[in-house]
């Protein structure tokens, strides 16, 4: 399904910060969201993850015909895909690739980010706003400020520095298993 001119108009106006990292398309299928998030955003980075093969590459015609050297599209699952240093995360996915988004999320994601899903909801999330469409559906857009709920003190951290980036990367599997123990206070 592709994202009607008012779903995307109304996605692109629910941004309320600006970018500081990639903004991502999760299932970019046609390109209709994420070519207008590239000519909106023309010198931030936009990704867009399709798997399927025919769309993606009606995306890939459509990105250099309209010359949008900010975009870059994978034929790949998002499921595979790095989301760590997006800003900005784009949807349109069904009900079972949102329950497999939020997995993702919640193993993965260490860092607050801006989600954005047409039509379905992130399951357990509360919504920071949701925008209905003046549309015979009153299709919703869903608005999330996603940030990890719990904080994180290895048992081994003997010093008061922080830890930098990459030592933080190590850390993944600790906190992993410790955000299982506290997932129940995140929603």
């Amino acid at each position: 399904m592709m994202s009607s001119d008012s779903a995307c108009q109304a996605m692109l106006t629910s941004i309320d910060r600006p970018a500081n990292g990639p903004l991502i398309d999760l299932g970019s299928g046609w390109g209709t969201l994420v070519i207008a998030v590239a000519r909106k955003y023309p010198h931030q980075q936009v990704l867009g993850y399709e798997l399927s093969w025919l769309p993606w590459l009606v995306s890939i015609i459509r990105k250099y015909s309209l010359r949008l050297d900010n975009l870059t599209l994978y034929r790949k699952d998002f499921k595979n895909a790095e989301l760590s240093h997006a800003s900005i995360l784009f949807c349109y996915l069904f009900p079972e690739g949102m329950v497999t988004l939020h997995e993702k999320l919640d193993r993965e994601l260490f860092n607050e980010i801006l989600i954005v899903s047409n039509t379905f909801a992130l399951p357990s999330c509360h919504p920071t706003k949701v925008i209905r469409l003046k549309d015979v559906y009153q299709t919703p857009i869903y608005v999330y400020h996603w940030q990890p709920k719990c904080t994180f003190t290895p048992q081994n951290n003997n010093d008061d520095k922080p830890y930098s980036k990459n030592a933080r990367g190590h850390l993944c599997k600790d906190y992993y298993l410790y955000s299982a123990r506290c997932r129940n206070e995140w929603r």
